[in-house]
């Protein structure tokens, strides 16, 4: 069982990504430096409560010893379980770093990846709260069938991974193993062996003083994790609607355009605001001839592949699954564009 845990995600820190970051962006771009550091550093304030939300929840679920508790909650057959998972993930608000302490027990508990993926790629895309707030900025068809996407998206990546599983060799291995190895984070769902079992389960982990030290370990890990990615990412969106601003490929994703759904997936990402600050985006963006298929593959793919989604994935999980969890993203998104314009037409 250690042995499994251990290969858990690399907390190593990437704070010199950081710093030769910042000095690139002052030495190019000394006009936008402050302006871009400025953005970053507001957008994590804006975004820390889920922030230690989810440390929050990783620490305790870490030093509670709650793992082996989720992983029955996934056990059964995979087809059961992928179907669950796509529907949990499509009509729960759990997602973005708030998912993290949630895969990562169910992923060191031996649950197989292909309900993860299919939770994974279903939380991000909508919730109760989204489905009302888009159908009241677009409408009820399109607040709809973005709860249907979610749910087929989540369906399609776990029964892809499941039959990535049975193709054999490298693709079996590394569906059985998909966790990051040399970190020590995930060495703490186990540590001592204190959390291995569900009979070692307690919510008083205060009491005891090797679950003390659990929790101070995941809440630093999970915290350099989150803020050091983030502020990448958000460096990055700064410039990215700096100087490709939405209306530049408005006329490319028309209703007239044949690459239209591949092109609002793959830009999805790198434009999405957030949940609710791209809705008034597409409504602009569709008065101005956005196609609707177009317009459901955008906040599909930005939604699953955005920083705040994508981050807890490439947080566990080997380079490999992670490029995976991207194309099953974007080609899910594509789908669900073309689905729904061929209902929307």
């Amino acid at each position: 069982m250690l042995d499994a845990i251990r290969t858990g995600w690399s907390h190593r820190p990437k704070w010199p990504l950081l710093a030769a970051a910042a000095l690139i962006l002052a030495a190019f771009y000394p006009g936008e430096a402050w302006r871009a550091l400025r953005f970053a550093a507001e957008s994590l304030v804006l975004v820390s409560p889920m922030i230690i939300l989810g440390m929050l929840l990783t620490a305790l679920v870490v030093a509670s010893g709650g793992t082996a508790l989720i992983g029955r909650a996934f056990q059964g057959h995979q087809s059961g379980m992928i179907l669950a998972a796509s529907l949990i993930g499509a009509l729960t608000p759990v997602c973005g770093i708030t998912v993290l302490p949630l895969v990562a027990g169910l992923l060191a508990s031996g649950v197989p990846l292909a309900p993860i993926m299919a939770f994974w790629l279903a939380s991000p895309i909508t919730d109760p709260g989204m489905l009302t707030v888009t159908a009241g900025t677009i409408g009820l068809d399109f607040a709809l069938g973005k709860s249907l996407a979610a749910f087929a998206i989540g369906l399609f990546g776990g029964f892809a991974i499941l039959l990535l599983q049975g193709l054999g060799g490298k693709a079996r291995t590394l569906a059985a193993s998909p966790l990051r190895r040399g970190g020590k984070a995930m060495e703490m769902l186990c540590k001592s062996g204190s959390g291995c079992s569900a009979e070692s389960f307690t919510w008083r982990f205060w009491r005891e003083s090797g679950r003390r030290q659990a929790f101070a370990g995941s809440l630093r890990a999970t915290g350099k994790l989150m803020i050091v990615w983030l502020s990448l990412a958000f460096l990055a969106e700064y410039f990215l609607r700096a100087y490709l601003p939405a209306e530049l490929f408005a006329d490319f994703v028309g209703a007239e355009s044949y690459g239209a759904v591949p092109l609002a997936a793959a830009i999805g990402a790198p434009l999405y605001l957030d949940a609710y600050g791209a809705l008034p985006l597409i409504r602009g963006l569709m008065e101005k001839g956005m196609a609707p298929g177009a317009a459901m593959a955008f906040l599909v793919s930005g939604g699953i592949v955005s920083a705040y989604a994508a981050i807890p994935v490439y947080a566990l999980v080997r380079l490999p699954v992670f490029l995976i969890y991207l194309l099953l993203a974007v080609f899910g998104a594509m789908l669900a564009g073309w689905g729904y314009g061929l209902y929307a037409g």
